[in-house]
């Protein structure tokens, strides 16, 4: 839920402030997948549909787009739940993230094999 500080001149959410949430939440599968470190190496893509508000309830839903040998991709939608007295839910914001699995050094490394 976003707080005051976390607001501009307007009263809106900063787009930062969602980007910084939306890459924690979007790492949490790359994390599992890699079973170790990544880094984010990329934002392929960022939507900003509608304003953030201060005391929106905001959802973060991760999917996995993609394994490749170091990288994992994936899409991020966010939903708001908004006006507690008769609640609305709507999206805000998407994204496509790329994650590359790394070393102790920093380095890539591969990702290990799925387990079953």
């Amino acid at each position: 839920m976003p707080m005051p500080a976390d607001a501009n001149g307007n009263g809106d959410i900063f787009g930062g402030w969602i980007m910084a949430q939306v890459d924690i939440a979007g790492a949490v599968l790359p994390t599992r997948i890699a079973r170790g470190r990544i880094a984010t190496v990329a934002v392929n893509q960022f939507i900003f549909k509608q304003p953030v508000s201060i005391s929106d309830l905001l959802s973060f839903y991760a999917t996995v787009i993609r394994v490749g040998n170091t990288s994992v991709t994936v899409h991020v939608e966010v939903y708001a739940e908004r006006n507690p007295e008769d609640p609305e839910v709507v999206k805000v914001t998407e994204a496509n993230l790329t994650y590359v699995a790394i070393d102790l050094e920093g380095k890539p490394r591969q990702i290990p094999p799925a387990r079953r």
